[in-house]
């Protein structure tokens, strides 16, 4: 199985059977994501060689107006699209199997968690994952300790409260806070 095809299997949605051909995949990425992280958690670079070396994560091209802190996190990286003027903060992880989707002028915070892999339901079938893609808008901020479950889409503008974890999509231009995350109040309104 090359990356194109294990891209189209997991981003369909379909139920990834473990043992299978794609479990396999997700082995191999796992282990180069492992090798490139090292590279970029463990010594010091410039942020124009961070930029690279995300690239190489995420075998695309990186727009130069990203900017990342390491440490960054990932047991697969080939999945993560990211928009203009995008920062990260240290200490993110992204599983991104399932796929991860990030707008134009999105903030996201320190240790913040984008999970896009759910297990079946099923004791017989615990081990099989459910890939599920993560959206998130243009002009979002997600705050510091932030969680996003699997499926989830992030409005525009839309802000995360700092600790919330995300189980239901954000209209956009609206704040959620807590655990699970709940509506605030519509942004810019007091």
């Amino acid at each position: 199985m090359d990356l194109k095809e294990f891209l189209d299997y997991v981003n369909s949605g379909k139920e990834v059977e473990s043992p299978s051909e794609v479990q396999e995949m997700f082995d191999k990425l796992l282990l180069e994501a492992i090798r490139i992280k090292s590279k970029l958690n463990c010594e010091y670079h410039t942020e124009d060689e961070i930029r690279e070396i995300f690239a190489e994560l995420t075998s695309q091209p990186v727009n130069g107006t990203l900017r990342l802190v390491p440490p960054f996190h990932t047991d697969c990286g080939k999945n993560i699209h990211v928009g203009e003027n995008v920062f990260i903060n240290s200490n993110c992880t992204m599983q991104d199997q399932g796929g991860i989707f990030i707008g134009d002028n999105v903030l996201i915070g320190h240790n913040a968690c984008l999970l896009t892999l759910n297990h079946s339901e099923d004791p017989q079938k615990r081990a099989n994952l459910l890939p599920s893609p993560i959206k998130i808008g243009n002009g979002a901020w997600l705050g510091s300790n932030v969680t996003v479950l699997p499926g989830i889409t992030i409005g525009d503008g839309a802000i995360v409260a700092a600790g919330a974890v995300v189980t239901k999509d954000v209209e956009p231009n609206t704040i959620v806070a807590g655990i699970p995350a709940k509506l605030v109040r519509k942004v810019n309104e007091k």
